[in-house]
């Protein structure tokens, strides 16, 4: 099932996304309840700013250094028995991930949850190679039944409601089910362990490496990683070149930014950290392991003083939570894997071309996205340099760069200015009514369809001004 509708416009999309009350009210729900519980869990905690100053000195001082960090990543990964595969496009990773595949043989892959597979579409390309694979994270699993694409950086599935969800997993396993979350979960874990036991792969994302062991951290709540990387006898692991800490000390600090700032838990209820593959004396563990770093547009920000800081992001998914249009719209209107204030930016920097450019208009500016994220990413300002970008390269519609000409023109100075005003004042009466502008014209019609637009009062600030100044000496 398409998520864009057939429309490449986030307009269009977000029109779509409005209309559909029952994405709105879930969205809603489920947004408030994680602000909530955030802002429950981080004021009983404590020194919560200073926790995300501290998490943003440790992500800016780590991505400032990150060839250095990278390099020592690689070399303790390598020493401990691990394959590491640097992947400078999507292309690149997809090939490594095919010769992995066919050394091994694979017929079946399980995964968990992963943004980085998502962006660069590891399950179509696994499937084109005939290999069966499933999602074991619950909310993956099941927008994978639904053929879409997450709507939630955290939850997945956010936009699918009890029926909807029996209704996928009926027709997946042939058998009748009730809306019970009991009935559900029993059936997706019956499901999910025959696919654990047959895999003959394994595929993960990472939270975190840490670069003086080698070790690759997740963060789950269901434990599905766990069994993804030690049933199979090989074990690939996805990671965005950012995905960098410089030691253990610090994944204590992010062990409490991430699940606080995701889903207000004080404490995530699986933390796995993994060196390496299984060694002799070791029980359980992959055989195999390989790590595929990728770039996919992530080096082009590095010395960038507008959008390095856009690498700090640790995928918590807060800004989702607070961003007054993603809390109207959801994930899918976005068109991109990586949505609400976070996909706005990194979106368009990842992929060259004029794909995801309108992405920085879905916004309103407010800010909120800052004051919620755990690393301080100052989302609302690398917004509005994008949409200079956009400008400065041309690619802006002829009506609106004339409409913006005329702007500057009338407004640059003051007569214009009170000429205008004056002007508007007079032919502002046909179309107003009981002190507000309400006609759908032109592009009257999207303002005032959501928006108050008050009538031009019958004097301005500026010439009532004189008067109030009158009177005020006459007071003193």
């Amino acid at each position: 099932m398409s998520t864009t509708h057939g429309s490449t416009n986030v307009h269009d999309r977000a029109q779509h996304a409005l209309a559909d009350d029952f994405l709105r009210q879930a969205v809603h729900f489920t947004t408030d309840r994680l602000r909530y519980k955030k802002q429950a869990v981080t004021g009983e905690f404590g020194n919560w700013e200073a926790w995300r100053e501290r998490g943003r000195q440790i992500r800016q001082h780590t991505i400032a250094n990150l060839d250095y960090y990278l390099d020592l990543f690689t070399r303790n990964l390598e020493a401990h028995g691990a394959h590491v595969h640097f992947a400078a496009t999507a292309d690149d990773a997809i090939h490594a991930l095919r010769e992995i595949a066919t050394a091994q043989n694979a017929k079946r892959i399980v995964k968990s949850k992963s943004m980085v597979t998502e962006e660069i579409h590891v399950n179509h390309h696994l499937e084109e190679m005939g290999i069966h694979v499933v999602e074991t994270d619950l909310g993956e699993y099941i927008v994978q039944l639904s053929g879409e694409t997450p709507s939630h950086i955290i939850i997945p599935a956010i936009h699918k409601n009890r029926e909807q969800i029996r209704d996928l997993f009926e027709a997946a396993g042939g058998e009748r089910l009730t809306t019970e979350t009991r009935d559900l979960a029993a059936f997706a874990r019956r499901t999910l362990r025959r696919a654990y036991l047959a895999a003959d792969i394994g595929i993960t994302g990472c939270n975190f490496g840490i670069a003086e062991t080698g070790s690759i951290a997740l963060f789950t709540n269901e434990g599905n990683a766990d069994l993804v990387m030690n049933m199979p006898k090989t074990h690939i692991v996805f990671m965005g070149m950012e995905r960098i800490l410089p030691t253990m000390e610090d994944l204590e600090v992010f062990a409490h930014l991430l699940p606080k700032s995701a889903t207000g838990q004080n404490v995530i209820t699986y933390m796995s950290v993994i060196t390496g593959p299984r060694r002799q004396h070791e029980a359980d563990g992959a055989r195999d392991m390989h790590v595929i770093i990728l770039d996919n547009g992530r080096s082009r920000q590095l010395g960038d003083p507008d959008f390095q800081a856009v690498l700090h992001c640790i995928r918590c998914g807060a800004c989702l939570n607070v961003c007054p249009v993603y809390r109207q719209i959801g994930g899918h209107a976005y068109g991109s894997v990586y949505p609400g204030p976070i996909g706005a930016v990194l979106s368009p920097l990842l992929n060259n071309g004029e794909q995801y450019q309108d992405l920085p208009y879905a916004s309103s500016l407010c800010g909120a996205c800052y004051e919620a994220c755990p690393v301080k990413i100052p989302l609302h300002d690398m917004l509005v340099r994008e949409r200079q970008r956009f400008v400065a390269s041309g690619r802006v519609k002829p009506a609106e760069r004339a409409a913006f000409q005329a702007f500057r023109q009338l407004f640059g100075k003051a007569g214009r200015y009170q000429t205008t005003i004056r002007i508007a004042r007079r032919l502002q009466f046909p179309i107003a009514h009981d002190g507000y502008i309400r006609a759908k014209i032109g592009p009257l019609a999207g303002w005032t369809m959501s928006r108050d637009f008050p009538v031009l009062p019958k004097r301005t600030f500026r010439e009532l001004w004189p008067e109030l100044t009158r009177k005020g000496n006459g007071r003193g």
